[in-house]
């Protein structure tokens, strides 16, 4: 990390500036109480963690999404300054990890200079890193190089974006804090390598201005990032290339799979050749040029668009040439992978709890929850695409027993097909299905491996309220 010899690698005058700048530098202090998954009609007992961030322009504070998610209560404080003021959240972005906060209290801002943006930083530049790290109550500063420049996995929104990578060691607590070159910020410090000392992540300048034009266009409310929703082949074999008909000269990638419910699934083919993406030629082994003679992944050009811009493809099918517009548009995942700041929905009946399938769900299963968790539902969860608007895996998460619903506990974690011989949708379309069902006799429901629970109606109404008082759970569902 820092070290003397570092810091007289920035020069006495660049150190000064640094000083003048760590009044726009800010701690946060966070409350977050994350919900219990197995159990969504209850929190988890609350945490409190700190993390950095620092002033840009129109009063607004700059930090990491992940330093505030889950939040219930936060607060500020400036370099210098005793008093903690009451935050509140402007925007977040989980999959970018960035957020926007503001406090009400003008006394906060009297005295301080929003933070400028500056560009991407070339290899080998040196850049500090000021932040509030776990250890100490005081600013700190750490010096890196900057080592390389390329899409990394955002481990907080589990995305592929462009990142920064430094030989400083970004720990806990500096993360949201500014790292700083020729006074200028050029990203947001954010995460570090597990398993690997002095290497860490900022977020660069274009995924900020991203995240705050976004938030702009969209009345505050984030969207994220657009992509085309197809998988690609590289074309590194030249058999390959001569069998779909491209010449010599040409180089390009092959699309393998088109989502549905993408512009694109109504526009291109499977096995499709990519010539070209806004005029810029992809090579075959799927990378555009970027800055002084490096290469970057095709994917990096959709994170310059917005929700609903329109990329021109450049496509070769049966051997013709030509063009075609796609809009580009936030994936919509069948099984949802993050859900920070939301309550989980849930609806039970009859002592059966009923979740919609989603990654947060699996990850109760711990750390190791891809080996731990329910093979199917991880397989689901990882691969499965939605097929229609609104469409949700349905499960049997858990049973309240109960004399009414012995013998269905073996059920757990089984997917529900069909209510009363009903396909279902998702979870809301259950709790209908379950509403229509109350005026017969029995409520039957189909799951999978042809598994059949039966419930007489008169005895489930019967019971229903008691299981829950048992419980104590005041609601029997949340939507």
């Amino acid at each position: 990390g820092g070290g003397c010899g570092h810091m007289q690698a920035l020069g006495e005058e660049t150190e000064r500036e640094l000083m003048d700048s760590f009044d726009s530098i800010i701690k946060v202090f966070t409350v977050a109480a994350s919900p219990n998954w197995f159990m969504p009609w209850q929190t988890k007992q609350q945490r409190e963690s700190t993390g950095s961030g620092f002033i840009i322009s129109g009063n607004r504070i700059l930090t990491n999404a992940h330093c505030v998610a889950d939040q219930c209560h936060i607060t500020v404080r400036k370099h210098g300054d005793p008093n903690k003021y009451a935050a509140r959240i402007v925007a977040v972005g989980h999959e970018c990890d960035l957020a926007l906060l503001t406090t009400d209290d003008p006394t906060f801002w009297e005295g301080t200079q929003p933070l400028e943006l500056g560009g991407i930083p070339e290899l080998q530049d040196p850049v500090a890193v000021v932040g509030y790290p776990t250890g100490g109550d005081n600013i700190s500063v750490s010096v890196g190089v900057v080592s390389r420049v390329e899409p990394q996995q955002y481990s907080h929104g589990a995305s592929s974006l462009l990142a920064i990578q430094i030989d400083a060691a970004i720990n806990p607590g500096n993360s949201g804090g500014p790292a700083i070159l020729d006074h200028k910020v050029v990203g947001v410090a954010f995460q570090s390598l597990e398993g690997a000392e002095n290497i860490g992540f900022i977020i660069p300048v274009p995924i900020i201005q991203h995240f705050l034009e976004d938030v702009t266009r969209n009345g505050g409310e984030y969207h994220g990032f657009p992509a085309l929703g197809i998988n690609c082949q590289a074309l590194e074999n030249d058999q390959l290339r001569t069998y779909y008909g491209m010449a010599e000269h040409e180089s390009g990638i092959l699309i393998s799979k088109i989502r549905p419910l993408t512009d694109a699934a109504s526009k291109l083919k499977r096995h499709d050749v990519i010539l070209t993406i806004d005029g810029q030629t992809v090579a075959n082994d799927g990378t555009v040029p970027f800055r002084n003679r490096e290469r970057i992944s095709f994917d990096y050009v959709l994170s310059n668009k917005y929700d609903g811009d329109s990329m021109t493809l450049g496509i070769l099918r049966d051997n013709e040439r030509f063009d075609v517009d796609v809009i580009a548009a936030p994936l919509k995942q069948l099984v949802p992978i993050q859900m920070y700041d939301m309550l989980p929905r849930y609806f039970i009946y009859a002592g059966l709890v009923f979740v919609p399938l989603t990654q947060p769900y699996l990850h109760e299963y711990g750390e190791d929850w891809y080996n731990q968790s329910p093979r199917r539902l991880c397989d689901r969860a990882l691969f499965w695409e939605a097929k229609e608007e609104g469409q949700e895996l349905v499960i049997l998460s858990q049973v309240l027993q109960d004399k009414v619903n012995q013998g269905f506990e073996t059920l757990c974690n089984l997917m529900v097909l069909e209510c009363n011989g009903v396909k279902v949708k998702s979870l809301n379309h259950l709790a209908e299905l379950m509403e229509i069902g109350k005026t017969t006799p029995f409520q039957n429901l189909l799951l999978e491996d042809n598994r059949v629970i039966v419930l007489q109606t008169a005895r489930a109404e019967s019971v229903h309220k008691s299981i829950l008082e048992r419980h104590r759970i005041e609601r029997d569902m949340h939507m």
